[in-house]
């Protein structure tokens, strides 16, 4: 064991109430908070003062909890108190970012339904800012608590490692521990149900009771953790070497990849659309596996010869990854501009070119891979840097974006009809929606009432995948319909109907009926047998995909003269391609049922055969 170990194991003991108390602390803290946002009292009525207080809650009493017994109490304060200010300024400016949606309680008057997203918000801070903070929390703490360790601004990387490592195993365990303490639970909450006490099944649902546990089974795991650092250490031994053993597979598979590309060529990569993200995750794999390899940069004779040469070669083939990840990122930005994604993507990328040149560079020079000590302490940095910038005005994913896309739109790089205004709205945040405001001001110009038309359309929507109003109006249902038999006519007050306003169980009605372009066949037949014809409508998918989809649909009139959904129906088990046939030749008749309805005391039932629909694929011709 270390000397700071040593020194560490006497204090721990008596830091452990300490934790108890702050897990406690936590839990209470946090359930006031939700609690408070679940009925939008103070200071949830306020997402602006309230954000800035869920990331306090969240994230202070942890580091607390982790720095007490290693830092001092003056620096451990200090550490705090800086990132409470940093938390609190990134969770008031993701509040400010959504400031200018109204605010909507967790759920509905009547206390059932949650109510639609897009048109309110919630006061809690957004999961990807949650997320990243703890990725850049725990490197800002790693280095700050071997700073303290060696009593210098920036530790010797031994001290780095050995931190970092430790505090990874440490809140991996801890999270299971949580896990494992739920699990006890509901076992405890089972067995009492068998004897009918109901007590602690109604307790683990609530909220007051649920949060402080969470929270207090944390900080325990997290000091128990602690106390025993040698166990840790032996864990986290053990994991690495298993992670050095994969290096050799790791380079096997990015090697026999990049060797096929002179063969294949980057034109399959482009036709993914997500080439960057999947070149990116291999190389945080490489990363990843070459620093479980290495770890401290201990003698290389303590390492397996095959992992030594993986690990170099991993080292070397990480800069290519990241140069065709850059590639296929510029290629999308120039041809469709910046998004969220690309914008987080360059962020990444930007981390990853640091790994990249440090690690090319090291595999070139003689010896153990001699600098990767001095780069992984830079990448950190850096990665830090690109987290705050991403979630700051600087370098806002949102922000950037929506200038990109309007800027597209006026230059005519794009043209209105194919212009995405959902995004603007519900993936622009508040600049997306100053965008549309601006956009509905100065459009101009041929294309202007229809970009009136889409900035009201997106403002009506309930959710971004709500897209029906955006599509262009059916003039005339008649072109999309394909009539059985050849020669038959659609009755007048059918063509005439607005399928568009039938707002009740409106996914009965097929998308031919609303939309432009879409295809449908009809057949008229008398199936209630009053005389007059009804409409049987089929939607197919009009592709050689393997997945087939149907809409049947069974028109009406009734008595008033008006139109609507019937009755469904779906296909048998059939051949499906002489189903099709039949279909395209308009061979179609109305017959018999094979099984009469049943009535018992006035209750009709329509027994159903036993069999299973078919998925038919349709092959167009």
């Amino acid at each position: 064991m270390q000397a700071s170990d040593s020194s560490d194991s006497a204090v721990l003991p008596r830091v452990a109430p300490v934790r108890i108390l702050l897990g406690l602390a936590q839990g209470v803290l946090l359930y006031l908070l939700y609690r408070a946002a679940k009925v939008y009292a103070w200071p949830a009525a306020e997402p602006r003062l309230f954000a800035p207080l869920m990331m306090i809650a969240l994230f202070v009493p942890v580091l607390l909890v982790s720095g007490l017994g290693h830092i001092d109490r003056r620096r451990l304060l200090l550490w705090a108190g800086a990132a409470a200010l940093l938390l609190a300024g990134l969770g008031g400016y993701d509040a400010w970012r959504v400031a200018d949606l109204p605010l909507a309680p967790l759920k509905d008057p009547s206390g059932n339904a949650y109510l639609q997203a897009g048109s309110y918000r919630k006061p809690f801070p957004g999961w990807t800012l949650v997320f990243f903070t703890t990725a850049g929390l725990f490197i800002a703490h790693s280095l700050v608590m071997a700073g303290v360790r060696d009593r210098r601004r920036l530790a010797t990387y031994p001290t780095h490692f050995d931190i970092a490592w430790k505090l990874g195993v440490q809140l991996a365990f801890s999270a299971l521990f949580v896990g494992v303490t739920w699990g006890m639970l509901h076992l405890g909450a089972a067995l009492f149900e068998l004897v009918k006490l109901h007590f602690l099944s109604k307790l683990l649902r609530e909220e007051w009771f649920g949060i402080p546990v969470t929270a207090f089974a944390f900080a325990c795991a997290m000091h128990l953790t602690d106390v025993r650092p040698a166990i840790v250490r032996g864990i986290r031994g053990l994991l690495l070497v298993l992670m050095s053993w994969l290096l050799p597979v790791a380079v096997l598979l990015v090697g026999g990849f990049l060797a096929t590309l002179p063969f294949t060529g980057l034109a399959p990569l482009w036709s993914t659309r997500h080439a960057a993200s999947v070149l990116l995750a291999a190389a945080a794999v490489f990363v990843i596996l070459v620093n479980a390899a290495w770890q401290q940069g201990g003698p290389a004779a303590d390492v397996a010869r095959v992992v030594r040469g993986a690990a170099r070669l991993a080292s070397l083939l990480l800069a290519p990854l990241v140069l065709i990840a850059m590639y296929a990122l510029f290629l999308r930005v120039r041809d469709y501009g910046w998004t969220g994604d690309r914008v987080s993507a360059a962020a990444c990328l930007a981390v990853a070119t640091c790994y990249a040149a440090g690690y090319f560079y090291a595999a070139l020079r003689p010896g153990w891979l001699p600098s990767l000590a001095r780069v992984n302490i830079a990448a950190a940095f850096v990665a830090l840097g690109m987290l705050l910038a991403l979630f700051s005005p600087l370098l806002d994913p949102a922000r950037i974006s929506v200038a990109s896309q309007v800027k597209r739109l006026a230059a005519g790089k794009v043209k209105a009809c194919k212009f995405d205004f959902v995004f603007l709205r519900f993936e622009g945040e508040r600049f997306g929606r100053a965008a549309l405001a601006q956009l509905e001001r100065t459009a101009a110009g041929p294309d202007a009432a229809f970009v009136r038309d889409q900035v009201a359309a997106v403002r009506a929507m309930n959710n971004p995948w709500d897209r029906e109003g955006l599509a262009p109006k059916l003039a005339d249902v008649g072109t999309n319909l394909r009539v059985h038999p050849a020669g038959a006519q659609l009755p007048e007050r059918f063509l005439r109907t607005d399928w568009s306003a039938k707002k009740e169980r409106s996914y009965l009605y097929p998308a031919c009926l609303r939309q432009a372009g879409k295809r449908c066949d009809a057949f008229m037949l008398d199936v209630t047998g009053d005389g007059k014809p009804e409409v049987l409508l089929f939607r197919v998918k009009e592709t050689d995909e393997s997945e087939g989809s149907q809409d049947n649909v069974m028109l009406a009139e009734d008595a008033a003269g008006q139109w609507s959904a019937y009755a469904t129906f779906t296909l048998p088990d059939i051949d499906c391609k002489t189903f099709y046939a039949s279909l395209a030749s308009g061979k179609a008749a109305t017959v018999a049922p094979r099984l009469a309805d049943v009535e018992i005391g006035g209750v009709r039932m329509r027994p159903a055969p036993v069999g299973m629909r078919a998925e038919c694929e349709f092959k167009p011709r």
